[in-house]
Order: C-alpha cells, then sequence, then structure tokens
C-alpha cells in the first residue's frame, strides 16, 4: 500500500489552510461544506488541499506520491466525530488514507485472515441498506400492487430477506425460485408470479446491489458487484473515475467509546476511456474524488436499516401502529435517499469540472485564454453551489416530514 493522503481535524480550518499556503505552497482544491457533509445534528466544513503536480501518466497511479493531498476538517457543531475528537484529543490527524491496487481483494483477504487467526483489521460495518434492499417499487415494474406487496411478504417470511429488506447474499436465483414457488402455490399473485416469474427473481438478485448499480451500469459485473457487497466497500463516482473506500474501526483508542484516529484503504480506478488513437487516456492524480457521495448516502442509508428493523419488529408483535409508523420513515428516508442522489451527481460533477480547470489553468499563459477558464471555473463553482442549495432544501423537506410523522404517532 502507498499514503494516498492523510485528513486532519482542526479548530480553525482557514488558519491551517493559509499556514499550509504559506510555508508549503498548498493550495484548496475542493471545498465540501455543510450541505455535503451533515448527518443530523452533525455538521463539518472540509477543504482538500495540496501540492500541484505535474505528473501525468498513461501508467498506473499506485506507486506515484508526487501528489500530496491534506483534507481538513472543522466542526461547525458540538455533536458529532469532529466535534468529540477535538473535544477529547485536539487537533491531530483523523486518519490516513492507503491506496491499493485491488482493495476488493485486498479486504476478502484481511477479513479472511481476521477470522483464521483472531487478529487484525476490524472494518466498519456498512448497512446492507447502502447497496440495495428489495422493495415494493423495484417489483411493480412488472407485477401489480397488490402482487408486489404479496411478494415482499413471503420474500420476509421465507428468509430470502432480512428484517432489514436486504437479500440473503448466499441464495441463487433458483433456490429464490424454489422457495417462491411452494410459498405462492394456491396464492391471488400466482398466476402473475407464473407469467413474470425471470423478470421477478432477476429483480430480487438484483436488489442486492441496485444502489450501486444505479451509478456504474454495467461497468462491473454481478460478480464483481457481490464481493463489493460482501466486504462492505464504499463506492464513489466522479466523471470517468471510481473511488473504492473502506474504514477500519477507531485505532489507539485510550479507552472504549472514546474518539481515536483510524485508518482508510482506498483503490482509485482511473478513468479507462481512450484517445483517438485508442490508447489509455492520461490519468491525473486523485483520480476519483474524495467520497463526495458516501457522507450523506451513508448516513441515510443506517436510517433505512433501523426503519427497517422496526417494520419487522413490529410486524412480529402484531402492532400496526407501529408498523405503519415505522413503514412511514422507511418510505421518507428511502425518498430522501432517491431525491439526494442526482443532486449530488450534479454536485459531484460540477466539481470535478471545477478541479479539471483549476489544474489546466496553471498551465495557461496568454491573457485571453486564462479570463476563459476563470469564466468556467466560475460557471463549474455556481453549479456547485446551487447543487449546495438544492441539497440543503432537500434536507430541510425530509427534516419537516419526518418531523410530521412522529407528531401524527404520537398523537395516534
Amino acid at each position: 500500500a502507498y499514503c494516498d493522503h492523510w485528513v486532519s481535524n482542526v479548530f480553525s480550518r482557514t488558519d491551517f489552510l493559509n499556514t499550509l499556503e504559506d510555508t508549503l505552497g498548498f493550495t484548496p482544491k475542493v471545498d465540501f461544506n455543510a450541505g455535503v457533509v451533515a448527518a443530523g445534528e452533525a455538521q463539518i466544513e472540509s477543504t482538500v488541499t495540496g501540492n500541484d503536480s505535474d505528473m501525468i501518466t498513461r501508467d498506473k497511479v499506485l506507486t506515484d506520491q508526487s501528489q500530496v493531498y491534506l483534507p481538513i476538517n472543522n466542526a461547525l457543531s458540538p455533536v458529532g466525530h469532529v466535534s468529540g475528537f477535538l473535544n477529547e484529543l485536539g487537533q491531530g490527524i483523523q486518519h490516513i488514507a492507503s491506496r491499493v491496487e485491488d482493495l476488493v481483494s485486498f479486504v476478502q483477504q484481511a477479513n479472511d485472515r481476521r477470522i483464521l487467526t483472531g487478529e487484525g483489521f476490524t472494518f466498519l460495518s456498512i448497512p446492507r441498506s447502502y447497496y440495495g434492499i428489495l422493495s415494493k417499487v423495484q417489483l411493480e415494474g412488472v407485477v401489480s400492487q397488490d402482487c408486489a406487496e404479496m411478494l415482499l411478504d413471503v420474500c420476509n417470511q421465507v428468509g430470502i430477506t432480512g428484517v432489514d429488506g436486504a437479500v440473503d447474499l448466499d441464495l441463487s436465483g433458483d433456490d429464490i425460485e424454489a422457495q417462491l414457488d411452494q410459498a405462492l402455490e394456491g396464492s391471488d399473485c400466482l398466476e402473475e408470479y407464473l407469467d413474470k416469474k425471470p423478470d421477478i427473481v432477476a429483480i430480487i438478485l438484483k436488489s442486492r446491489y441496485v444502489n450501486l448499480y444505479s451509478l456504474l451500469q454495467h461497468h462491473l459485473s454481478p460478480e464483481t458487484y457481490l464481493r463489493i457487497v460482501r466486504n462492505k466497500i464504499l463506492v464513489d463516482v466522479q466523471g470517468e473515475d471510481l473511488l473504492y473506500q473502506i474504514f477500519t474501526c477507531n485505532m489507539l483508542q485510550r479507552n472504549a467509546g472514546e474518539e481515536a484516529p483510524f485508518l482508510e484503504f482506498i483503490q482509485r480506478v482511473c478513468s479507462e476511456c481512450k484517445d483517438k488513437d485508442g490508447c489509455s487516456a492520461e490519468i491525473k492524480p486523485g483520480c476519483g474524488g474524495f467520497g463526495i457521495r458516501n457522507f450523506l448516502t451513508l448516513f441515510l442509508s443506517i436510517e433505512v436499516s433501523k426503519a427497517m428493523a422496526d417494520v419487522a419488529h413490529a410486524r412480529a408483535e402484531g402492532n400496526e401502529r407501529k408498523r405503519l409508523h415505522a413503514q412511514n420513515m422507511v418510505d421518507c428516508f428511502t425518498a430522501q435517499l432517491n431525491e439526494s442522489n442526482p443532486i449530488l451527481t450534479e454536485i459531484s460533477n460540477a466539481m470535478t469540472e471545477e478541479g479539471n480547470l483549476r489544474q489546466e489553468l496553471h498551465d495557461v499563459k496568454d491573457k485571453s485564454s486564462i479570463a476563459a477558464l476563470e469564466k468556467r471555473i466560475e460557471e463549474a463553482s455556481e453549479r456547485k453551489a446551487a447543487g449546495n442549495r438544492r441539497l440543503m432544501e432537500c434536507s430541510t423537506k425530509y427534516k419537516k416530514l419526518m418531523q410530521n410523522i412522529r407528531e401524527g404517532s404520537a398523537k395516534a
């Protein structure tokens, strides 16, 4: 593994950035404002700063160390990890990120070694809803609403899905088909099911990674998608580049439950586009970005998982009021996740364009070209700002909707 970047938590981000620029010549590359890095009441701001590397290659960037990135965080609220870190430990390095060539295999080996020896890295547990869960909406694409609801209930009853709505990763298409054939025998849904059986089974299998598929489409094989899900790896996209991420649990803790540094391992899968001669496109450092999607998506996925578990528990208790309340929460969180994703895509694309243009600006000398690039940078920056405003509006909207759900349940 090779060092990719390290992240610091500080009290004054602007002062720290100014010091880095004055002493090392580092300049800001990417800004994450509170609209992107918000999880409930916890809000932070973050800036990725670094040197200006001239490295451009057509080879793998794994071993290249010419580009240095130093993301800097500061807390905007008195709650959350960054605030707790600063209060307990003071300013310092939050985590170190190492770049590996094949993250999926790296994590698989680490997990296997820990199981065999009882030693090694323990990684953060990512909820299955981050990757995808089976929903009635997916099934309604091929069957009626009543049949979709029955299929969803049957999948839960026979163990195709767990309490979180996620499909068992060890089930094959034949396994799912056999269980549904038996469970739906004589039901009102049988005729629709038999007519659409291949489509239904395909939807159930694909639900295991449907969120990732919406980002990457056919870029990865089903087998690779499943390896990512099994090893709980985070995936992000910027332009044509991919970023795979995983984080360890806190390390070097003084006492259990206290804040502490941790490690990150990443793989940058740079653009596979070809130039006009059919050769691999030139690669620049930092391809794949720094995981803009994963801040909000992960938070919402955790909330969906909790609400799905509440649905299952209420159903088991026979408490219809609690079940409806929990289902309303599932629907609300899911809707926010779906509405936020395209906004995050717009922000990510604008950030990528802005970063590329700023890099291009360093190589331009004549005034007219500089003016043209500065105008395009300003336009990309405005699109990013507009996306952040929309994201804040989206978060406010669903915060109010969730408040209405809770108040309505309390009155019932």
